[in-house]
C-alpha cells in the first residue's frame, strides 16, 4: 500500500457504493412476524405497509411495490396500453399494438442510461429510440425530443440521471403537444423533488428502483407511482398475473410481486432513509469542495427547479485518456469507481439500431462515478481526490 497521498486508503478496498442497511435486529424483528403469519408473498401485510409508508414519506399518491425497477417500467408500458405484445388498443388477446399501421410503437429514451431502460421497452414489444442529452444536467434534452418524433412514437421515457430531476415541465409540454405518454425511469430518484414535491409524481407513471445500490433499498425491488386511480388499479392487477379482486383474469399480466422478506428489509431501511439522504447531500458537497480547483474537471449541473437526492457523485475528465489513468491509479490503491454509463446505450447495436447521439457518446467516454455511500469516511474521500488531482496534473 502506498503512503503519502494515499494513506487514507489503508482500509481498502473501497467500492463505488455499499448498501445502506438498518441494524440486523430491526430486520429480524420484522421477519419474525413474517414467520409467525406464514405469509411470504401475494401482497402480504408488510408489502402493503411499505407502500403506505413510502406514500407518506415521499408524498406520492400511489406506490405499487414490485420485484424490481425493470419490471416497474414494463408494467407502466403495459398499463398504458403501449405494449407491442398486446393488440386491440392494448387489450389482451391481440397480436400487435399499432404504433402506426400495425407497427410496434416507438418510445423515445435518453442515450445516457442503464441498459434496463432499453430492456423494459424491448420486452414489451416496443422500439427504443435514442435521443441526446443536455451536456450539463446529463438528462434527456427537451430541445432534442421533437426531431425524433414520428407517426409511430407513442411515449417518452426520460431518466432522472443520478437523481437529478429532468426538466419535467418542458418534457411534458412536448408530450401534450404530440399526444404522447410520459413514463419516467426514476430508478435513481427516490428523494428527488421538483419545486418541493416528489419528482416521482410526474408523468403518467414513474418507475423506480429499490435495488441494493440505491439510496433506499429492499435488496431487490422497485415500484410504480401514478396519480391516476384507474392506472393504479391496472398496475395492481398486472403485477398479480392480471387478476382482479374476484380472481378473474382481466389483464395481460405477469408475476411482479414483491415478497414479504424484501418488504421487511425495506421497512427497516426506511427508518434511516432521511439520514442516508442527508449524508449523500453532505458528502456530495464535500467532494465538490475537495476537487475545487483541479483543472479540466466538470460536474453534473442540477436542473433549475429540481433538487437531487445526490445518489451518485460523477466527475467528467478532459478526455478518456485521463479517465483511464485515474481508474488505473485508484485501482492500485484498491479503490473501484464505476463508469456509469459506458458506453452510451445507442452503441449496443446488438439490441437496438444505432442513432448518433454525440453529446451522450462524448460524456459516457469520460465520466466516472466515485465511491459515494453512508459508510464512506472523509479521509477516504480526501485520499481519492488526492489521487485524482495527481493524475490530472500529470496530464498538463
Amino acid at each position: 500500500m502506498k503512503k503519502g497521498l494515499d494513506k487514507g486508503l489503508e482500509k481498502s478496498p473501497v467500492y463505488v457504493t455499499q448498501p445502506s442497511l438498518a441494524p440486523l435486529d430491526e430486520v429480524v424483528s420484522l421477519l419474525e412476524g413474517v414467520w409467525d403469519r406464514g405469509i411470504l408473498t401475494h401482497n402480504g401485510p408488510l408489502v402493503q405497509q411499505l407502500e403506505k409508508e413510502l406514500e407518506q414519506e415521499l408524498g406520492v399518491p400511489r406506490f405499487v411495490a414490485v420485484t424490481n425497477g425493470t419490471i416497474a417500467l414494463q408494467m407502466a408500458i403495459r398499463a398504458l396500453g403501449l405494449s407491442g405484445n398486446m393488440g386491440n388498443g392494448g387489450q389482451p388477446g391481440g397480436v400487435v399494438q399499432p404504433g402506426h399501421r400495425g407497427q410496434p410503437g416507438e418510445i423515445i429514451i435518453s442515450s445516457f442510461t442503464w441498459i434496463a431502460t432499453v430492456s423494459a421497452i424491448k420486452w414489451e414489444g416496443c422500439v427504443p429510440v435514442c435521443c441526446d442529452i443536455n451536456p450539463k444536467t446529463l438528462n434527456l434534452d427537451p430541445a432534442e425530443i421533437e426531431r425524433h418524433i414520428t407517426e409511430r412514437t407513442v411515449a417518452i421515457m426520460p431518466v432522472h440521471v443520478f437523481g437529478n430531476p429532468c426538466d419535467v415541465e418542458a418534457i411534458e409540454a412536448v408530450a401534450r403537444k404530440h399526444n404522447l405518454k410520459v413514463i419516467y425511469d426514476a430508478a435513481h430518484a427516490i428523494g428527488s423533488t421538483w419545486k418541493g414535491e416528489s419528482v416521482l409524481s410526474w408523468g403518467d407513471v414513474s418507475g423506480t428502483s429499490l435495488h441494493a445500490t440505491k439510496l433506499l433499498n429492499t435488496g431487490e425491488g422497485g415500484g410504480c407511482i401514478t396519480r391516476d386511480p384507474g392506472l393504479w388499479e391496472k398496475l395492481e392487477r398486472i403485477r398479480f398475473f392480471g387478476h382482479d379482486a374476484q380472481k378473474d383474469i382481466v389483464e395481460d399480466g405477469f408475476n411482479g410481486k414483491m415478497t414479504e422478506v424484501h418488504a421487511a428489509l425495506g421497512l427497516a431501511n426506511l427508518r434511516y432513509y432521511r439520514e442516508v439522504l442527508a449524508d449523500r447531500k453532505r458528502k456530495y458537497a464535500l467532494y465538490l469542495e475537495m476537487l475545487d480547483g483541479v483543472p479540466g474537471l466538470e460536474f453534473q449541473q442540477m436542473q433549475p427547479g429540481g433538487e437531487s437526492n445526490y445518489s451518485y457523485f460523477a466527475v467528467m475528465f478532459e478526455s478518456e485518456e485521463v479517465l483511464l489513468r485515474v481508474i488505473e491509479a485508484l485501482a492500485a490503491v484498491h479503490v473501484f469507481p464505476r463508469r456509469y454509463f459506458y458506453p452510451s446505450v445507442n452503441r449496443f447495436t446488438k439490441v437496438l439500431a444505432y442513432r448518433s447521439t454525440p453529446v451522450a457518446e462524448n460524456i459516457s467516454s469520460r465520466i466516472l462515478c466515485l465511491p459515494h455511500y453512508l459508510g464512506l469516511k472523509e479521509e477516504e474521500m480526501s485520499a481519492i481526490c488526492d489521487v485524482i488531482r495527481r493524475e490530472v496534473v500529470r496530464n498538463l
